[in-house]
């Protein structure tokens, strides 16, 4: 879970507070409800005590996500008991996906809003207002929008040295296990010259690394302009220094998308590309559309065309017919490809998707037993790769004062690994440095400035 807030406002226009559960995708939309309703009057509060709308953008891509959602809404209804005025609302995939049930759970909601519906938020909360303290039906609109890009909208980014932009809506691919296409409909691009115009107001802000965004970010498409042209356009906006995308499909890694890995020094040598299972029978059975021996050689393909990047994926442990040997597969794979990171989770069943009808058939200690050794495998592996830069100097991009270590500035690699580094008067965000790595774990690198 993420949370975040916009910054506060002293006026005395209605304030809302934003919560951000889930993904950088979620991220972005919650920036782009703040633009809307930026233009719509509203000012933001620092606090949601101090707010008259709370808005908490979602995410449904596992269960646990949409309880711990659901516990914070609980927390939010003893706010509005005491302040009946109060509004809330629930955004995103979540609001797509539960609509049905929310009603129950959460009656005191006020609004219910999905990932198209978000230039209708002002109406929808005004509607939400007129009934004043009386307790009335949510106003809900969750519709999908095959057109929706927001592409004339600019969002309110929070700031920062990282910048996320959407490239693409939606996702075409249906995998058995994600809810995705059903809550967030299917997949469109954003014009380039809008993604242009957002990044060069970035820039000029003090962005100095930018995150393309999309389901299947790599599936880009609008017109003649593919995602290997894409990174080609976004590298020519001056100020710009780094650049990286995500999440890509491994079917939809063009010849052009790698090119452009290779030849462009501003896109990053950095790479998370999800596998989800080393088990043919298992991928197909999500539906992924490659099997392991078809990944291990697009892995092959993009260390020869990038020799120095980093890759990191997306596991999941005990979906539906899962056995010990297809389990192991998928420590072999990772084994052989030796990930940077890794993100593991176990089977979530998502009522909607293909494989809901199918049923849960591997039990939720073995999940978990599974999923303890697969974050052991890449734990090691992780902290022998990092251990190998030892002694080598790497250029960090300055983000801020590091989480743990007093005098201590933290920032990303090209290859996006944490780097630490003691502080200097001369250094602010945004400076990139050059740092000598004096040790690691599978987590940090710790240096010293070179």
């Amino acid at each position: 879970m993420e949370e975040s807030a916009q910054p506060g406002s002293g006026s005395s226009r209605p304030r809302v507070f934003i919560e951000t559960y889930g993904c950088q995708m979620n991220i972005a939309d919650s920036e782009l409800v703040g633009a809307v309703l930026r233009r719509a009057g509203y000012a933001f509060a620092a606090a949601p005590e101090e707010a008259d709308v709370i808005l908490l953008n979602t995410c449904a891509i596992r269960e646990h996500a949409e309880e711990r959602v659901l516990q914070r809404l609980g927390h939010l209804a003893r706010l509005r008991r005491a302040r009946p005025e109060l509004r809330l609302g629930l955004l995103g995939c979540m609001a797509t996906h539960t609509r049905a049930a929310l009603a129950e759970k959460a009656p005191w909601l006020d609004v219910i809003a999905g990932p198209d519906s978000y230039r209708r938020l002002p109406e929808l909360l005004g509607r939400a207002r007129s009934g004043g303290a009386a307790r009335q039906a949510p106003q809900i609109d969750v519709r999908l929008d095959r057109l929706e890009t927001y592409a004339d909208i600019v969002p309110g980014h929070q700031g920062g040295v990282r910048a996320y932009v959407t490239a693409m809506r939606g996702c075409d691919r249906f995998c058995a296990f994600c809810v995705v296409p059903y809550v967030r409909g299917r997949e469109r691009s954003v014009p380039p010259e809008a993604i242009l115009d957002d990044i060069r107001g970035l820039a000029a802000g003090g962005a100095r690394e930018i995150v393309l965004l999309g389901q299947t970010v790599n599936a880009y498409r609008f017109g003649d302009t593919d995602f290997g042209r894409l990174l080609h356009l976004v590298a020519a906006v001056e100020g710009i220094e780094r650049i990286r995308f995500t999440s890509p499909h491994p079917s939809d890694m063009s010849e052009s998308v790698i090119e452009a890995m290779a030849t462009e020094p501003k896109v990053q040598p950095s790479l998370h590309l999800p596998v989800q299972s080393g088990s043919d029978r298992i991928l197909a059975a999500m539906e992924r559309g490659y099997t392991a021996g078809e990944y291990l050689r697009l892995v092959e393909r993009i260390r020869e065309a990038v020799p120095e990047i980093a890759l990191s994926t997306d596991i999941i442990v005990g979906f539906h017919g899962e056995e010990e040997a297809d389990f192991r597969a998928t420590l072999e794979l990772m084994a052989a490809v030796r990930y940077d990171s890794a993100f593991s989770f176990k089977y979530s069943l998502r009522e909607n998707t293909r494989a809901f009808r199918f049923g849960d058939t591997v039990g939720e200690e073995e999940k978990g037993r599974r999923l303890s050794e697969i974050i052991a495998l890449q734990e090691r592996i992780s902290a022998e790769r990092n251990r190998a830069l030892v002694g080598r100097q790497v250029a960090v991009l300055v983000e801020g004062p590091a989480r743990r270590g007093e005098g201590m500035l933290a920032g990303k690699t090209p290859q996006f690994k944490t780097a630490v580094f003691p502080a200097a008067a001369s250094i602010a965000p945004g400076d990139t440095v050059a740092a000598r790595v004096e040790s690691a774990n599978a987590h940090t690198l710790h240096c010293a400035l070179a």
